[in-house]
């Protein structure tokens, strides 16, 4: 979930198509929580690749009617390779004002990158070039501290990235003051969130979104650990009055409620109405269902540049909602609203190659949210009231 994810929620409310283009499959680092299982650097999307995406995609305007679009490129690095993807945009620009389509009036290129390559001059004149129809988002961990732990260069000495990542965020929010950035927790890196949170706040980053891996990685004890972080987290929030100018996704009023089954129905994410493409030309209905993705399952492909998008293949994606692929356990929940699932890690851990079989590894980390969150409110609610009452 993610920065695509919330790039539709962000940009006009989800009826957005998603069309992501994995442009490489390489990348400068080796971060230790990454699901990109399958990282290269042979796998690197051609002009001719990516010219036949475009042609296929703008040609059946009457299978793609969203009213906007989400043009997104991932890696990788997507950055690795800005001169292709100059290219692709210059290009769709151009076919989309030729073609009169739709999307001309309504679309925008998302990036997700790990912000190394920020402040080259190619990402520059490339930013500058096209700005009002930009959204990037640089993940940085936190602290130092939290970032090395786990977002390491490539290579045997584990060299942590932070100073590398850190020195371009002034820049990148000077050209995107409005920004967020996302930080994922893994078992290891659990005692540093609070301080990483704040730490982040203090660069000026005043919206943090924050989730726990979906993989099965958590240890006992974990969820303990991961609510007394939240707690103190909280407090300092509230204490410090940074609610005022600041967000935090792990506190929400959204979560932590009943299932309402007639409104709460529907699936976690994306996966089947967004559109992914490699380097081979291969459809799929979400990047984690292609190969480098997935540890145990096959690639699920639904097409490529060369046949179009074969519809059967995303008829499991029509049905997909909370209740088709959640166990009663879930779907009775007391606090079922805001438990989140990544449908691709759904199809990874699958006893067999289904995508109705929700993984449950973050179940303790979603209740010790749920705990520090309604501790969170409840704090708040009780110091607004009491400045009120003054």
């Amino acid at each position: 979930m993610d920065l695509i994810k919330k790039s539709l929620e962000e940009w006009q409310g989800g009826i957005a198509k998603s069309i992501t283009f994995i442009v490489t499959k390489d990348c400068q680092l080796a971060c230790k929580y990454c699901y990109l299982v399958g990282k290269n650097a042979k796998e690197r999307m051609s002009w001719d690749v990516a010219k036949k995406a475009i042609d296929y995609i703008l040609s059946h305007e009457d299978e793609f009617k969203e009213e906007s679009v989400v043009w997104d490129f991932i890696g990788g690095e997507p950055f690795l390779e800005i001169d292709l993807i100059d290219k692709i945009c210059d290009y769709l620009k151009m076919e989309m004002f030729r073609l009169n389509h739709h999307w001309f009036n309504s679309y925008r290129f998302s990036f997700s990158t790990n912000g190394l390559n920020y402040h080259c001059e190619e990402v520059q004149n490339f930013i500058k070039k096209n700005i009002n129809h930009l959204s990037i988002g640089i993940t940085i961990d936190g602290t130092k501290q939290k970032h090395d732990l786990n977002r390491v260069y490539k290579g045997n000495d584990e060299r942590g990235s932070y100073d590398d990542v850190v020195r371009n965020i002034p820049l990148w929010l000077e050209q995107f003051p409005n920004s967020s950035t996302k930080v994922t927790i893994s078992s290891d890196d659990i005692p540093y969130i609070k301080e990483s949170v704040v730490h982040l706040m203090d660069l000026g980053i005043h919206e943090v979104n924050i989730n726990c891996v979906f993989e099965d990685v958590w240890k006992e004890n974990d969820d303990k650990l991961f609510e007394q972080q939240l707690l103190e987290l909280a407090d300092h929030i509230i204490d410090n009055d940074l609610y005022k100018e600041n967000t935090c996704s792990f506190f929400t009023e959204f979560i932590g409620k009943p299932l309402d089954k007639e409104t709460d129905n529907q699936n976690w994410c994306g996966a089947g109405k967004m559109l992914s493409i490699d380097a081979a030309g291969n459809f799929y209905p979400c990047t984690r269902f292609a190969q480098y993705s997935l540890r145990d399952k096959d690639a699920w492909i639904i097409g490529n540049i060369h046949t179009g998008i074969n519809k059967n293949l995303l008829r499991p994606f029509l049905t997909l909602d909370r209740c088709t692929q959640s166990t009663q356990e879930c779907i009775d929940c007391e606090i079922a609203s805001g438990c989140a699932w990544c449908q691709g890690e759904n199809y990874d851990a699958a006893d067999t190659s289904t995508v109705y079989q929700r993984s449950t590894a973050i179940c303790k980390m979603h209740k010790a949210r749920v705990r520090a969150n309604n501790y969170y409110w409840n704090k708040l609610y009780n110091k607004l009231s009491n400045l009120n009452a003054l």
